[in-house]
């Protein structure tokens, strides 16, 4: 319950307020001309990336957020006051649809960015606005406008550099907890890990990466199959991949454990697939050194880096951390020369 990734809830915008109808009543003014004030604006619905924000658990217990409504004009030109606006706090990284349509309508990937959900209705105009020479004493003014008001479904995608990503029990909550000083649970059965972890990892020299532990992917998962269809959608913003296979299985179920891996990634997003990718070789630990070798000559087929490694007792870590900010560093180098060429 402590983690949810999808949500729906209505945003209603404030109502206009009504314009007013009114006229000078001073006691030497005979005939005083209309003094009607507008009416004022409806609060509008803005959602807002708060990175306090982990989850969308909170729209579990609220469903309707709405605007305060303009308030009326009133006599001697004063306007009414505009509502106040309602703020609705969505983690870094929500993507905002249509409930209806499911239009998508923003993507929310910054701190504190913005997204106007519903607009808030104009005030109406008061009497004053409709004086003329051949109308001195107009006795009509207009209604405030209905604010907009609409379904919104949002799913949230976690932001990090870098994804965990392999079969239950390959040991990727091992990892991200001797990577980082992250606490996710561990034991010795598939599915321990039943939301997304994360962690960050520091480097001496450069920035800071974060670290996500999807939970265990399976045959068919991109169909809705065990848990891996739930949360496949967190691999989509990483930027690069560590596929962790357990290398103490038997004969080609390591590589057989990794194609299967590649087939899920594929069937949901061709994308995935082709992400910046790392292979590691999982609980070397486990097996001798002539089979660690065979296996890397299993894995060539590949052309990806392939590192042996043991979680637990932090074998190949060191080698491990090297690579993943070599490649970070190459992919941040990459992404400023294709903003300066744009």
């Amino acid at each position: 319950m402590g983690f949810v990734d999808e949500a729906r809830f209505f945003v209603g915008a404030g109502k206009g307020g009504n314009g007013c109808v009114s006229f000078r009543r001073e006691k030497f003014v005979p005939k005083g001309g209309p003094n009607g004030g507008d009416g004022g604006k409806g609060g509008d619905v803005y959602l807002v990336a708060d990175p306090n924000m982990h989850s969308l658990l909170d729209f579990r217990f609220r469903s309707h957020f709405k605007a305060e409504a303009g308030q009326g004009g009133q006599g001697s030109d004063r306007h009414g006051r505009n509502g106040r606006d309602c703020i609705v706090a969505v983690p870094l990284g929500t993507v905002v649809r249509d409930g209806e349509s499911g239009e998508m309508l923003a993507d929310l990937t910054q701190p504190q960015q913005r997204f106007l959900a519903a607009r808030g209705g104009r005030g109406g105009r008061g009497n004053r606005y409709f004086a003329s020479a051949t109308n001195r004493a107009p006795r009509q003014a207009t209604p405030g406008k209905a604010g907009e008001e609409r379904w919104l479904q949002v799913e949230l995608k976690i932001l990090a550099d870098v994804g965990l990503i392999g079969l239950p029990n390959a040991g990727k909550s091992t990892l991200l907890s001797r990577l980082s000083a992250a606490t996710p649970k561990i034991a010795a059965y598939p599915f321990t890990t039943l939301e997304p972890q994360l962690g960050v990892l520091h480097f001496p020299h450069g920035r800071a990466c974060v670290l996500a532990d999807i939970p265990g992917l399976i045959e068919g998962a991109h169909q809705g199959v065990g848990l891996g269809h739930q949360f496949l959608r967190h691999i989509e913003r990483t930027t690069m991949l560590l596929a962790l296979v357990d290398a103490s299985g038997d004969g080609d179920k390591p590589v057989c454990d990794y194609q299967t891996l590649m087939a899920e990634l594929a069937a949901y997003s061709t994308s995935l697939s082709e992400r910046t990718q790392v292979i590691l070789l999982n609980k070397i630990d486990c097996i001798k050194p002539e089979r660690q070798a065979e296996l890397q000559r299993l894995f060539v087929p590949f052309a990806l880096p392939v590192l042996a490694i043991s979680a637990q007792h932090g074998t190949g870590l060191d080698a491990l951390k090297e690579c993943i900010g070599a490649l970070l560093a190459q992919e941040d180098q990459e992404q400023e020369r294709a903003e300066d060429a744009g």
